[in-house]
C-alpha cells in the first residue's frame, strides 16, 4: 500500500469511526444515544479512533491523517515539501470518503433526529458560543498544544524509540490517541477541538450535498474557515516553538 493510499484509507477510518461515535451519540434512537455521558463518549470514541486509523497506517505513510501534521512536520524538515500536497489531496478524500459512510450507516437515525444542531454536529464542529476571535484562539490554541506534543513524539532522539524498534508503531499510534483523549476532556468545551482541518471541511462538504430532511440550509459556512485557519496558525506557532527548542 502506497502513501497516498495509505492517507485515504486512514483518514477514512479515522472520519469515520470519529463521526460514527458522534452521531451514536446524539442521533435519535440509536443504541449510544446519552447525552448526560455524550461528551466522555464522544472524546474516547475520537481517541480510539486516532489509534486505530493510525496502526492501519503509520508503517506506509507515518500516519499524518491531518493537513497539519503533514504542514509541521515540513516546517520543522521531517517531510519533504513536494509530498506535502499529495498528502493533504488523500487526507480530504478520505475524510470525504469517511464522512459518507457515517451518513449511510445512520440514515434511519438521522431522519428519526429533529435537531438540525445534532445532525449537523455529526459532520462539523460547532461553537458552545459564537465568538469569532475566542473560536480561532481556541482552535489555535487546541491544535498548537497537539501539534507540539506530535513533533516531540516525533523526535527519534527519544531513547525509547531505540530500546526496541518493533513497538514503535504502537507506541505512537497510542502517544496519539492519549494526547487527542486529553485534548479533547480538557480544552474541548468552547468549540470542539477540530484540530484537523481534513476532517471538519471534508465532512461539511459531505453535508452540505447528501439529502438529510430538515438539515441546516447554510451548513454553518460562516464558521468552517476557523477550523482551518486556527489549525493552520496552531502548527506554525508549534512548529516554531518546537525549532526554538531543538
Amino acid at each position: 500500500m502506497n502513501n497516498i493510499l495509505s492517507e485515504i484509507i486512514g483518514t477514512m477510518i479515522l472520519v469515520f469511526l470519529g463521526n460514527g461515535v458522534v452521531a451514536n451519540v446524539v442521533l435519535s434512537k440509536t443504541k449510544g444515544n446519552d447525552k448526560s455521558r455524550g461528551w466522555l463518549m464522544i472524546t474516547l470514541g475520537w481517541a480510539l479512533a486516532v489509534f486505530m486509523s493510525s496502526l492501519v497506517s503509520y508503517p506506509y505513510s507515518g500516519a499524518h491523517l491531518n493537513p497539519s501534521v503533514t504542514i509541521s512536520l515540513a516546517l520543522v524538515g521531517k517531510f519533504q515539501w513536494n509530498l506535502v500536497p499529495s498528502y493533504i489531496i488523500s487526507q480530504f478524500i478520505g475524510s470525504i470518503l469517511g464522512a459518507i459512510m457515517v451518513w449511510v450507516l445512520y440514515r434511519d437515525h438521522f431522519l428519526e433526529t429533529d435537531s438540525q444542531k445534532c445532525k449537523l454536529s455529526v459532520f462539523s464542529t460547532i461553537p458552545a458560543i459564537s465568538n469569532f476571535f475566542y473560536n480561532l484562539l481556541s482552535e489555535c490554541l487546541t491544535s498548537f498544544i497537539f501539534i507540539f506534543l506530535i513533533l516531540l513524539l516525533t523526535d527519534e532522539s527519544v531513547s525509547i524509540y531505540h530500546t526496541n524498534p518493533d513497538l514503535v508503531w504502537y507506541l505512537k499510534s497510542f502517544s496519539s490517541s492519549i494526547i487527542i483523549f486529553g485534548i479533547g476532556l480538557s480544552l474541548g468545551g468552547p468549540t470542539g477541538y477540530a484540530i484537523n482541518p481534513a476532517r471538519d471541511l471534508g465532512s461539511r462538504i459531505v453535508y452540505s450535498l447528501i439529502s438529510i430532511n430538515d438539515k441546516v440550509k447554510s451548513s454553518n459556512w460562516n464558521y468552517a474557515i476557523i477550523p482551518i485557519l486556527g489549525a493552520i496558525f496552531g502548527s506554525i506557532l508549534a512548529s516554531i516553538f518546537y525549532l526554538l527548542l531543538s
